[in-house]
């Protein structure tokens, strides 16, 4: 069956939307906007389309050689394709969750999270490394249980066309409902913050479910306004440094390093790992301030 790529029919509402944003933005502060920021995220975005090519036919040619060893084929009906966005959604926290606790997986990942603002073009800005990181693979069981490789494929540009809206401050709170059951603008702020409070929380693509089942769900807090970025944000706004400075910092780290097991921890355990524990990482970071908050006098 011939679907057409859901994320090309989207593109002009992407740019729409953001043009109307940006309009927004200059009557309302909380959706503010950077020229070089938005500028850094739109290159993002056109090279994470022009390298993701090669990510494409590797997934295909991986899924044409397990093709024979399916258990079942799926054919195309609503039923299937709903039951296939839900599997892919479940799939995607897990690889979301994992490439914040990787640091092989984050070295590609963060790309997504060195804007200091957020607003729509920040969902745009997106890796040119995925290849170094292949998440292809966490599809391919899907494949082995028998859904067709244009569902996968229509699935996933759906979740992503989701993604694009929560990626603004123009919108607080939806109903009740809504946000106990999908991703939202605010459940992804939480996702996007550096606060102690919100990180490694809230890796759902379109179910928070995930989060909530899983223990990794945490609430927006009036009290404690999203800052955005990354622990150490870059004084850049060059898409080359980028999509490479993460990739650069674990090449340096390995080649200095005094084991083959520092080495293998520099690209394996959690972003901020080092064998004295003199970097912070997110896990030292919360107990610190969990730690503090401890202290502080009950209200």
């Amino acid at each position: 069956m011939n679907l057409p790529d859901p994320t090309q029919l989207a593109t002009p509402f992407f740019i729409l939307a953001v043009i109307a944003e940006m309009l927004v933005a200059r009557f309302w502060e909380r959706a503010g906007y950077e020229p070089r920021d938005t500028a850094t995220s739109l290159l993002m975005g056109f090279g994470s389309v022009v390298f993701g090519v090669a990510g494409a036919f590797t997934f295909l040619a991986a899924a044409h050689a397990l093709a024979p060893y399916r258990i079942a084929t799926i054919g195309w009906s609503w039923a299937a394709v709903a039951i296939c966005f839900v599997a892919d959604d479940f799939k995607y926290y897990w690889w979301h969750r994992a490439s914040h606790r990787i640091r092989w997986l984050w070295a590609d990942h963060v790309q997504h999270h060195s804007s200091q603002h957020y607003n729509l073009s920040t969902a745009l800005r997106q890796p040119w490394t995925s290849a170094l990181a292949p998440g292809f693979v966490i599809s391919l069981p899907m494949v082995l249980i028998g859904f067709p490789v244009p569902m996968l494929a229509f699935v996933g540009g759906i979740n992503l066309i989701y993604q694009f809206w929560i990626h603004t401050e123009v919108i607080g709170k939806m109903p009740r409902w809504y946000e106990a059951l999908m991703n939202t603008p605010s459940h992804h702020r939480v996702h996007h913050a550096t606060n102690a409070r919100y990180l490694d929380a809230n890796y759902a693509g379109a179910f928070i479910i995930w989060d909530r089942m899983f223990g990794t769900f945490v609430a927006e807090r009036a009290d404690d306004p999203p800052r955005y970025g990354i622990v150490k944000n870059l004084a850049t706004f060059n898409p080359v440094k980028v999509a490479l400075h993460e990739w650069v910092g674990i090449v340096t780290d390995m080649a200095h390093a005094r084991s083959v097991r520092d080495a293998a921890l520099y690209l394996l355990a959690p972003p901020g790992w080092s064998p004295d524990g003199s970097r912070d990482t997110s896990k030292s970071i919360k107990a610190r301030w969990a730690a503090f908050r401890s202290m502080e006098p009950a209200e």
